[in-house]
This record gives C-alpha cells, sequence and structure tokens, in this order.
C-alpha cells in the first residue's frame, strides 16, 4: 500500500525561504486509525489529514509526532493555501476546536482562531533576539515552550523560537498557534521571525478576542509512502 503526501512550506520569508514544512494527506479508508502512526513516519511537526470538502469549506484534522491537536497554525494556513493552488475556492476550515475562516490577501494566507484553542504554551520573554537565539533547545525536557523578546517594539517586530517536547517536537520552524497566543497577551498587531527566519503576521482582532494569522506558502513536493 502507497499513500501521496503533499508537502508544503508554511511561513516562508518574503524570498521564499525557511518555512515549516507540512504533510498533507487526503483521508481515506486506509489512513483512517492509522493518522498518528503516518504523522509520527512523516516526522513533520504537523501533518494534516483532509476527511472533506464542499462548499467552500474544508474538514481535517490535525496530528504531530505525538498527539492530534485540535486547532494548529501552520497546517490549517498551508492547507488553505494549496487548496486554493489547485484551483478551489475555499473559505473555511472545519477542524475540531471549530471552524478556522480563511482569508487571501494576494501572496499572504490568513486564518483566524481564538486563543482558547491553542495548546497552553509558556511564553517566555526573553531581554533580547541574541536571548533568543542562544536558547539549547535540549534546555526543555517536557512542556510547550514559546521563547519571544522584542526585535523592535515600536514597530512592533519580534524574534522567537518554539520548544515543545510534549507534542514530540524538539524545536518548530513556525508555529502558528503560538504566534496566536502571544498575540491574544500583548494585544497588538505582530510580525514574528521564529526558527531559522519563517515570518508570521498576526492581526489581534477585537472581535470575540480573535486573532488572524498568516503568511506565505510555497508549494515544495509530493512524497510517497509505503506501508
Amino acid at each position: 500500500m502507497s499513500l501521496l503526501v503533499n508537502v508544503v512550506s508554511v511561513f516562508v520569508d518574503d524570498e521564499g525561504q525557511y518555512g515549516n514544512p507540512l504533510g498533507i494527506v487526503w483521508a481515506s479508508s486506509w489512513t483512517r486509525k492509522n493518522e498518528q502512526r503516518i504523522a509520527a513516519d512523516l516526522g513533520f511537526s504537523e501533518t494534516i489529514f483532509i476527511d472533506g470538502f464542499a462548499d467552500g469549506i474544508a474538514t481535517a484534522r490535525i496530528f504531530t509526532p505525538a498527539q492530534e491537536l485540535p486547532f494548529a497554525g501552520h497546517p490549517t494556513v498551508g492547507l488553505a493555501a494549496w487548496l486554493r493552488s489547485s484551483g478551489d475556492d475555499v473559505r473555511a476550515i472545519d477542524v475540531p476546536a471549530g471552524k478556522v475562516q480563511v482569508r487571501f490577501d494576494e501572496e499572504l494566507v490568513f486564518v483566524t482562531a481564538s486563543p482558547r484553542w491553542a495548546p497552553a504554551f509558556e511564553l517566555d520573554q526573553l531581554d533580547t533576539p541574541g536571548d533568543v537565539d542562544a536558547v539549547d533547545p535540549d534546555a526543555y525536557g517536557d512542556g510547550l515552550h514559546y521563547v519571544w523578546a522584542w526585535r523592535d517594539e515600536s514597530s512592533r517586530q519580534v524574534r522567537a523560537r518554539m520548544f515543545a517536547p510534549d507534542l514530540g517536537i524538539r524545536e518548530d520552524e513556525a508555529t502558528g498557534a503560538a504566534a496566536v497566543r502571544l498575540t491574544s497577551k500583548l494585544g497588538r498587531d505582530l510580525e514574528i521571525v521564529q526558527g531559522r527566519g519563517s515570518v508570521l503576521h498576526t492581526h489581534s482582532l477585537v472581535l470575540d478576542g480573535l486573532v488572524e494569522v498568516g503568511g506565505r506558502v510555497a508549494e515544495e513536493r509530493t512524497i510517497e509512502v509505503r506501508s
């Protein structure tokens, strides 16, 4: 049995570099009840499984190598961009946490979510971007940690890294859900450079405390997994 997995890079910079790889899988009778094993074998920080698509709404589930998540930012942004590139008119993505609204702004893809849907990250503020760069991921043996510092507070620019041993992720290259949490806490729109150089944009929306997170997505490749 073989499985085709579409892979895109989410939250790339203006030059299409960096970004967090995402596995995208159309669910089938073979993948159902095997999602966790498939996600662990792929080894991406997250893999999203599409259960259906109709009337502009996709239904999907998200898995890290260790567990299922009710919501995550980089998989929903990546899926929205991938569906659009395939010619589909996608307006929302239904995940277990709720309905994620989708918006396109030229090359940027945004999703809107409640901070309550995001995992309970520890938001660890450091003094400088250099302090963030110097953090050793192995210092975190458990938990979910979003380490950040202002690059330029006046222009709302942030440097960040994320470590999530509890999700089976030593370090995540770009984390939409953590960006949602930080934006909600600060109550400000942000431009976040995370990991090696991935770029996330957020908007703090007053209505219902929602946050919009987005960025650029680059299509990479299709891989075949055999079992």
